[in-house]
């Protein structure tokens, strides 16, 4: 299992695990993520922002991440956070928890960046979203209704129901 960026070669593929994640997402009457173009991708390639795991030459798992998320956080967002967004997993390989593995990542990415927090969000009331992000550690802050949308993918246009989670790396987790 390695943990790496993702090339513009992978774009097919992260479309194709994306695609899977919106069947998902609809069948369990989830909020539904928009279809991301080719050139929203690479753009977030190109800045080092999507990264994978890897298993056997097949990407088990992808996720983006930006530096900052004011629409999102508001005024904690004071450039000591990396944020998670989008994480999908080939649905071949659900159920292997790599939530774990991200965090971990994520824990270290981090704090070489010198940031204090990993931070993520999910739209709506989704409990078992919630359950699966405390129980990796992250700390469930509650559930703020965003006002600030238009710079955001359009799902976050159709539900502004957020909920946000934090790893304090200040904190022993």
């Amino acid at each position: 299992m390695e943990v790496k960026n993702c090339l513009t070669s992978d774009i097919e593929d992260i479309m194709a695990l994306y695609d899977a994640a919106r069947d998902l997402q609809i069948q369990r009457k989830m909020v539904v993520w928009p279809s991301f173009e080719y050139s929203y991708l690479k753009k977030e390639i190109d800045e080092s922002r999507q990264w994978k795991i890897v298993i056997d030459h097949i990407i088990a798992c992808n996720w983006t991440i930006t530096f900052e998320d004011k629409e999102i956080w508001g005024e904690k967002d004071k450039n000591d956070a990396i944020y998670i967004h989008r994480i999908c997993t080939n649905p071949k390989l659900r159920g292997n928890r790599y939530i774990d593995e991200i965090v971990d990542w994520a824990k270290q990415y981090a704090k070489n960046l010198g940031k204090r927090f990993v931070r993520l969000d999910t739209l709506g009331n989704n409990t078992k979203l919630i359950q699966h992000y405390t129980s990796a550690g992250f700390s469930f802050l509650g559930m703020v209704k965003l006002t600030e949308t238009n710079n955001l993918p359009a799902h976050y246009q159709n539900e502004r129901n957020c909920c946000r989670f934090e790893l304090d790396l200040q904190i022993r987790n």
